[in-house]
C-alpha cells in the first residue's frame, strides 16, 4: 500500500465519514483514504474491513470511537484486531502511543487562537506524528504558517464545503484536505 503522503498526492481529497450510512457512499467515490470519526469496538473491525477490501486506507478516530480506552492496550488492539491503515487523535499520549507500537498516527489540532497555533506546533515537535490535521480547514493564511513550521505533511479539516476551500488549501501548503461533504469526494 502508498504511504500516506503518497496517496494524498494522487487524491488530495480524504472522505470524513461521520456516520455509519455514509460509508458505502465514501467506499465508492474517489478518495483513496478515508477517515472513520463513527464506530465503537463491535463494528469497528467490520467497517475497516469494509473499507479496505475495496482497495483504500482507513483511519479511524480514536476520541471518537465508542467502547475503546485510551491507553496502549487499546492500541495494541486496534493494531492487531483492527489493523487500519493509522489512527486519529487530539491526544498526544495516544499518538505517541501509536507511533511507539508502529501505527501511523494523525494527530488533530483545533486551531482557535495564536495560543493554539502556537501549542500545536509545539505539540507536534515534541510527539513527531507522521501527519496532523488542522481544523478548521478553512483558513490559508493559518495553513501557510502552521506548514511552515512543522516538518510534516498538513491535512486540512472543517468548514471544507466547497471545491474553492479545497484549491486554497492545497495552495497554502496542505497535502490533503478532509471533509464530510459528500459532493466534493468526486471531484
Amino acid at each position: 500500500m502508498s504511504s500516506l503522503y503518497d496517496l494524498l498526492t494522487d487524491n488530495p481529497v480524504i472522505a470524513a465519514v461521520k456516520e455509519q450510512n455514509s460509508l458505502d457512499d465514501a467506499i465508492k467515490s474517489e478518495c483513496g483514504l478515508i477517515f472513520l470519526l463513527t464506530g465503537n469496538i463491535s463494528i469497528i473491525d467490520e467497517m475497516v474491513n469494509a473499507v479496505q477490501s475495496a482497495g483504500k486506507q482507513v483511519y479511524i478516530h480514536m476520541d471518537l470511537m465508542e467502547g475503546f480506552g485510551r491507553d496502549k492496550y487499546a492500541m495494541r488492539y486496534i493494531k492487531e484486531r483492527v489493523a487500519p491503515n493509522g489512527i486519529i487523535s487530539t491526544r498526544s499520549p495516544l499518538i505517541k502511543t501509536a507511533r511507539d507500537l508502529g501505527i501511523t498516527a494523525i494527530q488533530r489540532i483545533f486551531l482557535i487562537d495564536n495560543l493554539s497555533i502556537d501549542s500545536g506546533i509545539q505539540s507536534v515537535t515534541q510527539v513527531r506524528p507522521d501527519a496532523i490535521e488542522i481544523m478548521p480547514g478553512i483558513m490559508p493564511k493559518i495553513t501557510k504558517r502552521i506548514c511552515a513550521a512543522v516538518k510534516v505533511p498538513v491535512i486540512a479539516g472543517g468548514l471544507i464545503n466547497e471545491k474553492d476551500d479545497i484549491i486554497a488549501c492545497l495552495n497554502a501548503g496542505a497535502v490533503g484536505i478532509s471533509t464530510s461533504n459528500k459532493n466534493l469526494w468526486n471531484i
